[in-house]
């Protein structure tokens, strides 16, 4: 059984490249380009893995961090960022204390990321 990853991510070309990347190591990807639909899909297909971005429009990565935590204590997150105002690291060091399990600022080397994403669903 494929390991089913939900990819939170509002910039569709890196949305896609995400999916492409991580549909060749054998993962069930779904897509949602906002927490919100996020969340709605989250319920739906229950994934072994959550990928949010952090700066997005309607609902957060911070915000869905929360929730996702709320719901399911155990889930297994990784947060990204590009930036924003206030820069990656700051936005990183606080889905850091919310407890994800891993942080990437992006652009990010493909080949730790998926490292990273293998080693948290073994």
């Amino acid at each position: 059984m494929k390991n089913k990853i939900l990819v939170i991510e509002d910039d569709l070309f890196f949305q896609q490249m995400l999916k492409d990347l991580l549909s060749l190591e054998g993962y069930e990807i779904f897509l949602a380009n906002n927490g919100i639909k996020g969340m709605q899909l989250f319920h739906k297909v229950h994934p072994d893995l959550v990928i949010t971005d952090i700066i997005m429009p309607e609902k957060e990565g911070t915000e869905t961090i929360i929730e996702l935590k709320q719901i399911k204590p155990d889930v297994k997150i990784i947060a990204m960022s590009g930036g924003g105002r206030g820069g990656f690291l700051d936005y990183l060091e606080t889905a850091n204390e919310f407890g994800v399990d891993a942080t990437f600022p992006k652009p990010f080397n493909n080949k730790y990321f998926l490292n990273k994403v293998h080693e948290i669903l073994r």
